[in-house]
């Protein structure tokens, strides 16, 4: 469905706040993606938007609720991993097990299928089958010499699970691979292989270092009789259709170590879905 031109700018506006501000401050991105809902709540991609923001605040039952919604709009299996995921984060790691072994995940991209395959490792862990986790990650493309997007998180994970279950050779290997491949800094594998050498990092700044301190502008989010211009909108103008993102606008997920999956979208070039590492929760 398409909105109308002033409210689709209205819409497109608090989306590009949401992901301007999620991974920065969640709580902020999380009040953008309530208006944007309540302005368009039959749009999948604003469905979506919830979602992820709902999920970085930690709200997985309300995340869910929005990723079924959007997958029931627009038939698309993309959000399956994800979805997953919130079962984990709702402490109910066995249905993401379920949703593993669906045929949802043979319509999955490459890309999709990774971050299946991150999540039901992150499963296992959670069940505390740390070797069964370590077998799950084991595939061709952990296997393989071709960077992909995904090729740090992957061989992260796999680092992780094999310095928990007490094979910190392989794992300083693995971290030192992941590190090789993580040209955008995605990953903590350096700080992982400086822990496990016994580095430590020292602030010399400390904590009572002004510098800073005030350069964040707090941004109120909008209510929907009051949305000024943020910044411009990105090229591709104001129309929203079901599923569709405003231009620049990209999601990506990503497993942390130790805790809940936490997935974020960020500022992109549009139709491109990255992934993205972020650290423990």
């Amino acid at each position: 469905m398409s909105l109308p031109k002033t409210l689709a700018e209205d819409v497109a506006r608090n989306l590009v706040m949401v992901a301007r501000l999620i991974d920065e401050d969640p709580e902020e991105a999380y009040a953008y993606s309530r208006i944007a809902l309540r302005l368009a709540s039959r749009v999948a991609a604003v469905r979506e938007a919830a979602g992820f923001a709902a999920y970085a605040t930690q709200k997985y039952a309300e995340a869910l609720a929005e990723f079924r919604a959007a997958r029931r709009m627009t038939g698309s299996v993309d959000l399956w991993p994800v979805m997953a995921d919130c079962e984990r984060g709702l402490g109910r790691p066995e249905r993401a097990m379920a949703m593993a072994g669906e045929p949802e995940v043979r319509k999955l991209d490459k890309a999709g299928q990774v971050e299946m395959r991150l999540v039901a490792a992150g499963a296992r862990r959670d069940m505390g089958q740390i070797d069964a986790a370590i077998v799950t990650l084991q595939s061709p493309e952990l296997a393989s010499n071709s960077v992909q997007s995904w090729t740090p998180r992957l061989r992260y994970a796999y680092a992780d699970a094999l310095l928990e279950a007490g094979r910190e050779d392989e794992a300083r290997e693995w971290f030192g691979k992941a590190l090789e491949a993580d040209k955008d800094g995605s990953t903590d594998a350096s700080d992982r292989l400086a822990e496990l050498d016994g580095v430590e990092f020292v602030d010399v700044l400390g904590d009572d270092d002004p510098a800073g301190a005030d350069t964040a502008d707090e941004v109120a989010p909008r209510d929907e009789d009051d949305v000024r211009d943020p910044a411009p909108l990105a090229a591709g103008g104001p129309d929203l259709e079901v599923g569709v993102w405003p231009e620049g606008l990209i999601l990506g997920a990503g497993t942390p170590r130790g805790g809940p999956p936490l997935f974020a979208f960020r500022a992109g070039p549009a139709g491109r879905r990255i992934s993205r590492e972020r650290g423990s929760a």
